[in-house]
């Protein structure tokens, strides 16, 4: 069986600074609550860590609006707060309240945070990302993102 040639993403040849008309589209959070598939997958879930931390559920969570609106880039399903989580920071969301990280307000509580990730939180992360890339066409970019230390800091 012979494999088409990869298209190279509009996303990606943007960010090589040619020019594309029209200019690839995406949004930011662009899976979400206003889509009913993932209301229904996030009530499978039943909480949002596991609908972060289960790579079905979170691939497929991508790629909702990607089926729906064929955007030019998908962009991964996670959370910014996965990254202290993945330090040992506790992490739980409230209902009606959202994300509530354990505090660390002293240099002592920093420098007991681990060097490295907790692989047991990171790798269902790069399992989604894994599953999406397969999933998805060669022409659509996959877009992963981070919170900016002052951001993260102020949950």
């Amino acid at each position: 069986m012979t494999r088409e040639p990869a298209q190279r993403s509009s996303f990606l040849a943007v960010l090589d600074g040619q020019a594309m008309t029209p200019p690839p589209l995406w949004m930011m959070r662009q899976a979400g609550r206003y889509l009913p598939e993932y209301r229904a997958l996030r009530a499978k879930a039943g909480d949002f860590l596991t609908l972060c931390y289960t790579p079905e559920f979170a691939t497929e969570v991508t790629l909702q609006p990607i089926r729906r609106f064929d955007f030019d880039a998908a962009i991964i399903f996670s959370d910014i707060l996965v990254v202290p989580h993945a330090l040992g920071v506790g992490l739980r969301f409230e209902a009606g309240e959202g994300p509530r990280l354990d505090p660390v307000t002293d240099a002592a509580a920093i420098a007991a945070l681990p060097e490295t990730l907790d692989p047991a939180r990171t790798g269902p992360v790069y399992e989604a990302i894994a599953r999406t890339r397969a999933a998805l066409r060669s022409e659509t970019a996959l877009i992963g993102f981070c919170g900016a230390p002052w951001t993260v800091a102020t949950y």
